[in-house]
């Protein structure tokens, strides 16, 4: 039996959500922080800990570079420590003139502007790298169940009939994007809630163009999870012979790895970008209570499913550190920008307050989706 489906037997404990939990998270964290790692390490900078979680070590050792790997009780993210860093984030660092000739060396400060940039940037990028390895995998070596976006049947008095859907149209592109799976079709629908989505359909093998804008609907799935999404009231056929699982070639899966990649990029800047607008609710944003609660869930559909999600996760980590906000990775290469259009970096001081700021952002954007947790979950 699947490791991971047998959690089903829990019955939706805590063990039942804490061990996907625990299996997506650090997997995500090892490779991001991997990714600073082996770069810093190709640069010549000396590491002193690499650490998966926070707090009082579990368990650990050193290897013969002289770095401690660790495992701590916080399970909550990661790092790199530097042989100049005074702590985990990398916010407050020994002056050079305080340190040997022999640390100066291969200290991260004492390297150019490009190889600090370059190594900071590894975090995020091994992620991004990580999940579309992953959607690889999923492309080629599970295959992609696929059925063709015809409409089977309409919802009476749904979005789909008032823009003049007919069964037995074929949906062939929206909005210019060509369309060769429903899948697809569910996906762009489901996140364009209100929007105007411009439909191109084989009618007959005639091309018909039809204009439609999908209703915002709040619906429940299997775990009792509830979402608001865009729906057009088109049916598909639910028969089993209507269905092909189709495995790509490695190129093939790697081209589309990228395309799940960049979709998900792109849906979660644009879902802030309509939060920012008004035009969705802020209460989607999630914290690691909703992570572990969707890890669980989604490991009694298997680990097939676990694997997706950390992919996405991965995506979505690799995603938030590239923001501009000191303290994340995106902080940092905000600062090396200035400092590369200066010719010379920001004063201590100044950098000093910009940590601080990012710090109280990221606290509260954590609370923040902490009490959207405790609301979804119902502790409230």
């Amino acid at each position: 039996m699947d490791i991971f489906t047998s959690l089903a037997g829990f019955g939706g404990t805590l063990l039942g959500y804490l061990i996907p939990f625990l299996f997506v998270l650090t997997v995500v964290v090892f490779v991001h922080e991997m990714g600073h790692f082996l770069v810093a390490r190709w640069c010549g900078v000396g590491i002193k800990a690499f650490s998966i979680g926070f707090g009082p070590e579990i368990f650990g050792f050193n290897d013969r570079h002289g770095t401690r790997w660790r495992v701590a009780w916080i399970p909550l993210g990661g790092y790199v420590k530097f042989i100049d860093d005074e702590n985990a984030a990398s916010a407050g660092q020994k002056s050079l003139d305080s340190m040997s000739e022999a640390d100066r060396k291969i200290s991260f400060q004492g390297k150019s502007l490009a190889q600090r940039a370059a190594i900071v940037a590894a975090g995020p990028i091994a992620n991004f790298i990580f999940a579309i390895l992953i959607f690889t995998a999923i492309f080629s070596v599970f295959g992609e169940r696929i059925t063709a976006p015809k409409v089977d049947s309409i919802t009476p008095g749904s979005a789909a009939e008032r823009a003049g859907f007919k069964p037995g149209d074929l949906v062939t592109s929206i909005d210019g994007t060509s369309i060769t799976n429903f899948s697809e079709m569910q996906r762009i629908v489901a996140t364009s809630p209100d929007r105007e989505l411009h439909f191109v359909v084989d009618r007959g093998g005639a091309p018909v163009d039809l204009t439609a804008v999908p209703e915002r609907k709040e619906i429940t799935d299997r775990f009792g999870n509830t979402f608001k999404i865009g729906l057009l009231g088109i049916k598909r056929s639910a028969s089993p012979d209507d269905w092909t699982l189709e495995r790509h070639d490695p190129l093939t899966a790697f081209v589309m790895g990228v395309k799940e990649c960049y979709f998900v990029v792109s849906r979660s800047l644009g879902y802030l970008y309509d939060v920012i607008k008004g035009r969705e609710d802020a209460d989607q944003l999630g914290g690691p209570l909703r992570i572990a609660q969707v890890s669980g869930q989604v490991a009694t559909a298997g680990f097939l499913a676990l694997l997706n999600l950390a992919a996405i996760i991965s995506v979505s980590i690799g995603l938030i550190n590239l923001f501009p906000i000191p303290m994340l990775d995106g902080g940092h290469l905000l600062f090396y920008g200035i400092e590369a259009v200066r010719g010379k970096p920001l004063s201590e001081s100044t950098q000093e307050i910009g940590f601080r700021i990012g710090l109280a952002f990221v606290l509260m954007l954590m609370i923040f989706a902490t009490w959207n947790d405790l609301i979804h979950l119902k502790f409230l």
